[in-house]
């Protein structure tokens, strides 16, 4: 246990150069302080003990604006730096040396069962305001920019950034192009507009030809003259 608050401890002063000391850190880091809490609380919710771990993660909510669900699953070393607006849901998992900043969320994408929120790797990096949202891994050594919206799984050692993520770095190298994995809503709406556009064009085009051929048999059936009928009236 001791080591494990050691290693907390040592992560600030490895992220934040402004970290001065054992002691103001100790008092001062709100980050530090909603770790510690989730890790007394996640040991109670394993125990069955849900409602004692809710009370205890809201009260750290409470006094460190840093949402942890005592369900989550959080590796060593984790560095939450600032921490205002973090939410970490139920069944996220994190791994060791992770950073996140501000605003991050690691939430669902909906009302799913089961595993819901992301499993972030090792070594990740996740910028101010990003969100993270589904049940997908971000891999190792990756990085997420400042206020993007990741919504499918992240390769290993890439840098993702946007809304949607597009990634801008893989294997260390720049790329230009869009990930595959990652959507794009706006181009998903824009073909399915185009589509649409192109089959009621089609449809249309049938309907001229019906018009057409219905038009051309009545110009060929003669007009008949009702017998009885004069060309003039008395």
């Amino acid at each position: 246990m001791f080591r494990s608050l050691k290693s907390d401890i040592q992560a600030v002063f490895d992220n934040d150069p402004a970290a001065r000391g054992w002691f103001e850190v100790v008092f001062t880091y709100s980050g530090l302080h909603a770790i510690w809490s989730h890790r007394i609380a996640h040991k109670l919710y394993k125990r069955r003990w849900f409602t004692l771990a809710r009370i205890i993660s809201q009260v750290s909510r409470f006094f460190t604006g840093i949402e942890i669900h005592p369900g989550a699953v959080i590796g060593k070393r984790l560095f939450i730096d600032h921490g205002m607006g973090v939410v970490i849901g139920e069944t996220c998992v994190i791994g060791d040396d992770v950073v996140l900043y501000q605003g991050v969320t690691l939430g669902g994408s909906g009302k799913e069962k089961g595993k819901r929120h992301p499993t972030i790797g090792n070594n990740v990096v996740i910028g101010s305001g990003a969100k993270v949202l589904g049940s997908f891994t971000v891999g190792d050594q990756s990085n997420i920019g400042a206020n993007s919206v990741v919504l499918r799984e992240v390769p290993p050692n890439t840098t993702v950034v946007g809304i949607p993520g597009k990634v801008v770095k893989q294997g260390g190298k720049r790329t230009d192009r869009l990930n595959h994995q990652l959507p794009d809503p706006i181009i998903d709406a824009l073909q399915s507009m185009t589509s649409e556009i192109e089959q009621l064009r089609r449809e249309v085009l049938e309907l001229r030809g019906r018009l057409g051929e219905q038009e051309q048999v009545r110009q060929q059936i003669p007009q008949q003259v009702p017998q009885g009928t004069s060309g003039h009236s008395e």
